[in-house]
């Protein structure tokens, strides 16, 4: 039998702020078949005014710049936020169920926070995989270190896995693919970066975007046809127009199917995605390839969206972000 497989129920912020539906979802992928819940540290204090993304850019009729205005983001980040007690109430309460809580670190500041809260196994979204100075704290702190590769440039994945080899031990890290383009077609999945993804990491998985609506969890599950051992997907008990990620986020139903799908060999999974989905070979794509586009756009506003407030700056100024060598004291 294969190795068991790890998924990843995100939580995201699919709760809209409300504990008692964190731990609802919480019992809810545990029924399903997650092996690790996760949630995400964000704090409204750390989110960055930067003037080019008020009123956007375009040019010759093509977007260059994302309009996402700082004060409505922040507003709205404000109502979405976990008290640190919630936090380590989230951390026991999914170790009750016999499961791995996890968190995204969106700002060096709150890394050791985390760390006091119970977590052991921290995740880095794409947009920080590259935050150099980020993988050296967070890997000092935390047992478990799981980067998301998506919108990075192969020379920074390469120096990110360096850093993570260097600094944990050779069981303790893994890289995932991922598409940042919300949600991700079937034909840009480009599920064959995982095999180069091995060169690298110990464990390779995929943090799925795709649409659910349209297809289901078929890029997870072709994931797992090539051999991936971690799946990340966004996960909600709520209708998918409730929340702002609804859309790209799993159910229970689709949480079970992939648990249920996780458990056969690999050539197992491949045979019955032969047999039931034939085209599903399109998600393989290729393993280098230039970055999108949408994806230079997302990672233009996302890369440096979170950073860390110096002492006295007014709101949204003053920032330390991730990949500055600058000490935070």
């Amino acid at each position: 039998m294969p190795a068991p497989v790890r998924l990843i129920a995100e939580l995201c912020q699919n709760h809209n702020g409300d504990f008692d539906l964190v731990e609802r979802m919480v019992d809810a992928a545990a029924e399903a078949g997650a092996t690790h819940i996760k949630i995400q540290t964000i704090y409204a204090d750390t989110a960055a005014f930067r003037p080019q993304f008020e009123e956007g850019l375009v040019q010759g009729g093509k977007v260059r710049s994302i309009k996402r205005p700082w004060r409505a983001e922040y507003d709205r980040l404000k109502g979405l936020e976990l008290t640190s007690a919630q936090c380590e109430r989230f951390v026991k309460t999914v170790h009750k169920a016999g499961l791995t809580p996890v968190t995204t670190c969106f700002a060096r500041c709150h890394a050791r926070m985390i760390a006091d809260q119970g977590f052991k196994t921290i995740k880095v979204a794409s947009y920080d995989c590259a935050s150099f100075p980020m993988l050296r704290e967070l890997a000092a702190l935390f047992e478990n270190v799981i980067v998301s590769t998506g919108a990075t440039f192969d020379d920074e994945i390469k120096c990110a896995a360096g850093i993570l080899k260097e600094k944990l031990p050779a069981d303790a890290y893994a890289l995932l693919h991922c598409v940042t383009i919300y949600p991700t077609q079937l034909s840009d999945a480009n599920l064959a970066r995982l095999q180069w993804l091995r060169e690298f990491a110990p464990h390779v998985g995929f943090s799925d975007h795709s649409l659910v609506v349209r297809d289901g969890v078929l890029a997870s599950k072709a994931a797992l046809a090539l051999g991936a051992e971690l799946i990340e997907r966004h996960f909600t008990i709520l209708d998918a127009d409730q929340s702002r990620d609804g859309p790209v986020s799993i159910t229970p139903r689709h949480l079970k199917e992939l648990a249920d799908f996780a458990k056969l060999k690999v050539v197992e999974r491949q045979a019955k995605l032969d047999e039931e989905v034939p085209n599903w070979r399109i998600t393989i794509g290729h393993a280098q390839r230039a970055l999108s586009e949408a994806e230079l756009l997302n990672r233009d506003y996302y890369r440096g969206r979170f950073a860390s407030p110096r002492a006295g700056s007014a709101p949204g100024l003053g920032m330390i972000f991730n990949w500055e060598e600058t000490p935070l004291s």
